[in-house]
Order: structure tokens, then C-alpha cells, then sequence
């Protein structure tokens, strides 16, 4: 059994709240990477439960960096191409 260590992150909202997140994946769409996150606080009652956050990751030197999406047409590109993963996972089954 392989021991999966789960990776958080933590970022800050426009009012300056902190949230955890953890890393459930990251995909490639046009040659970008963009993270797809889980909250990790499931005490959160006002999350809904499995609720994706969809952020695109940049490279700062060794770093990355999460950014949130205001590009419509760049989200609705990812969150298709998410959709067909799923559909493609659902037709494995």
C-alpha cells in the first residue's frame, strides 16, 4: 500500500482570510498547468462537500504560484476538458 502524503495549500482571499486547500490534481490545457483544489477544512459547513476550485499555476524562479482565473473562455476551456477526464474515468468503470 502506498503511503500518500496529501499536499496543502494555503492561500488568501480578497479580504485577506486564509484558506487551506489540498491538491486533488494538476492538468495541462494549452500548454498551461492548472491546479485543481479541494478545501481542506471540511468543518466549513458553507463549502459544499467535493466543491473544486480551479486555480492556474505559474513558475516564480523554484516557486509556484497560484492564480485565479478571471478569463472566462480560459475557465470554461479547462473546466471542459476537466469534464471529459471525468467522463473518461466514468466510462473505465
Amino acid at each position: 500500500m502506498e503511503n500518500e502524503e496529501k499536499q496543502l495549500i494555503e492561500t488568501v482571499d480578497e479580504d485577506g482570510n486564509v484558506i487551506n486547500f489540498e491538491l486533488f490534481d494538476i492538468v495541462e490545457v494549452d500548454n498551461k498547468e492548472y491546479a485543481l483544489l479541494l478545501p481542506a477544512d471540511a468543518e466549513d459547513e458553507d463549502s459544499e462537500d467535493g466543491e473544486i476550485v480551479l486555480m492556474r499555476l505559474t513558475k516564480d524562479g523554484e516557486e509556484y504560484l497560484f492564480e485565479t482565473i478571471e478569463d472566462d473562455e480560459e475557465f470554461n476551456k479547462v473546466e471542459e476538458y476537466i469534464k471529459t477526464l471525468e467522463d473518461e474515468e466514468y466510462e473505465e468503470e
